[in-house]
C-alpha cells in the first residue's frame, strides 16, 4: 500500500512540476520572444526524418542563419532546415509590423470574441462537444456500413471550440494528441496566458508562430511565401485569404484556387471592418 501511495505522490509531484514549468515559460514570454513552439519542433523533426509530404527528404543544417536568411532592418528572426532554399521558414516581426488587416482577418475568422473572453469560450467548447458527439454517432453507422461492404472506414473529423488563446497554448507547450488530459491542460494554460500576458502580446505570439503551410510558420513567412511581400503590407483580401487557411493550412496550400477558399475569404473581408483589435 505504501508503495502505491509513493507512486501516486510521485505522479502528482511530476504533474505539478510540469505545470509550474509551463507557467514559468509563459511568464518569460512577457519579455522574451519564444524561439520555437512544441508544434514547430515536432514538425521540424518530421521534416528532418520523414521529409515533406511530397516525399522530398530535407537535411537539417545546424548553426545560425546565413546572411541571406537574416531578417532585414535588424528585425528579430530565425529560419532553419533547408535544401535548395528554406524548407522551414519563420521570421519574427513585432506586433506593429504585422498589418492590421491580418490581425482583423484572423480574429474575424478564428475567434470573434477574442478581446472579450478570458481565454476560454465555454459555450463554444460545449457546442463543439455536442457536434463531435453527433459526428461520432454518424461515423459509427457509416463505418459499420463500409465494413459490411468490405471497405475500410474513414476516421471521423472532430471539430474544436478553441479560442486563439487555446490554440496558442496547445501549439506552444503541448502535444497534438486528442485526449481529455491534454484538453484539460490546454484550458488551464489558456487561462494562465490570459492572466500573465495582455491580449496584444498573445496575438503577437500567435501570429508569429502559427502554421500557414508545410514548413511555413508565422505571418511574415506566410506573406512572403504566398504573396511575395512583408506582413506589414498585406491587403484586406490577402489577409483574409491567409486567415481562412488557418484551420487546415496544408490542405489549402494545395488548393489555393478552391471555390470554398474564395467564398470564405469574401465573407471574412466583409466582417473585418467591425472587428476590434487589442
Amino acid at each position: 500500500m505504501k508503495a502505491i501511495l509513493r507512486w501516486i505522490l510521485c505522479l502528482l509531484f511530476a504533474a505539478v512540476a510540469m505545470e509550474l514549468f509551463f507557467i514559468g515559460r509563459i511568464a518569460a514570454m512577457a519579455v522574451i520572444d519564444p524561439q520555437s513552439t512544441s508544434f514547430q519542433r515536432s514538425e521540424a523533426w518530421q521534416l528532418a526524418t520523414g521529409g515533406r509530404s511530397n516525399g522530398e527528404r530535407i537535411e537539417r543544417r545546424a548553426g545560425p542563419p546565413q546572411a541571406s536568411e537574416r531578417p532585414p532592418g535588424g528585425q528579430r528572426g530565425h529560419a532553419s532546415a533547408e535544401r535548395g532554399g528554406l524548407s522551414w521558414k519563420q521570421q519574427w516581426v513585432p506586433y506593429s509590423q504585422i498589418a492590421d488587416t491580418l490581425k482583423r482577418a484572423v480574429i474575424a475568422s478564428e475567434d470573434a470574441e477574442f478581446i472579450y473572453h478570458n481565454g476560454v469560450e465555454w459555450e463554444a467548447v460545449e457546442r463543439a462537444r455536442q457536434r463531435n458527439e453527433r459526428a461520432e454517432q454518424i461515423a459509427q453507422r457509416r463505418a459499420a456500413q463500409m465494413r459490411a461492404r468490405g471497405k475500410e472506414p474513414r476516421p471521423v473529423q472532430l471539430r474544436g471550440g478553441s479560442t486563439i488563446t487555446q490554440q496558442l497554448a496547445k501549439n506552444l507547450l503541448l502535444s497534438g494528441e486528442r485526449t481529455l488530459l491534454r484538453k484539460g491542460q490546454e484550458l488551464v494554460l489558456a487561462i494562465a496566458l490570459e492572466l500573465m500576458l495582455d491580449k496584444q502580446r498573445i496575438l503577437e505570439i500567435y501570429l508569429n508562430s502559427v502554421e500557414w503551410g508545410e514548413g511555413v510558420f508565422g505571418a511574415e513567412a506566410a506573406a512572403q511565401h504566398y504573396f511575395k511581400k512583408p506582413a506589414s503590407r498585406l491587403s484586406a483580401h490577402e489577409a483574409a485569404r491567409l486567415a481562412v487557411m488557418l484551420p487546415s493550412p496544408r490542405l489549402f496550400e494545395k488548393r489555393l484556387q478552391s471555390a470554398y477558399l474564395s467564398g470564405r475569404t469574401a465573407t471574412i473581408v466583409a466582417r473585418m471592418p467591425a472587428t476590434e483589435l487589442p
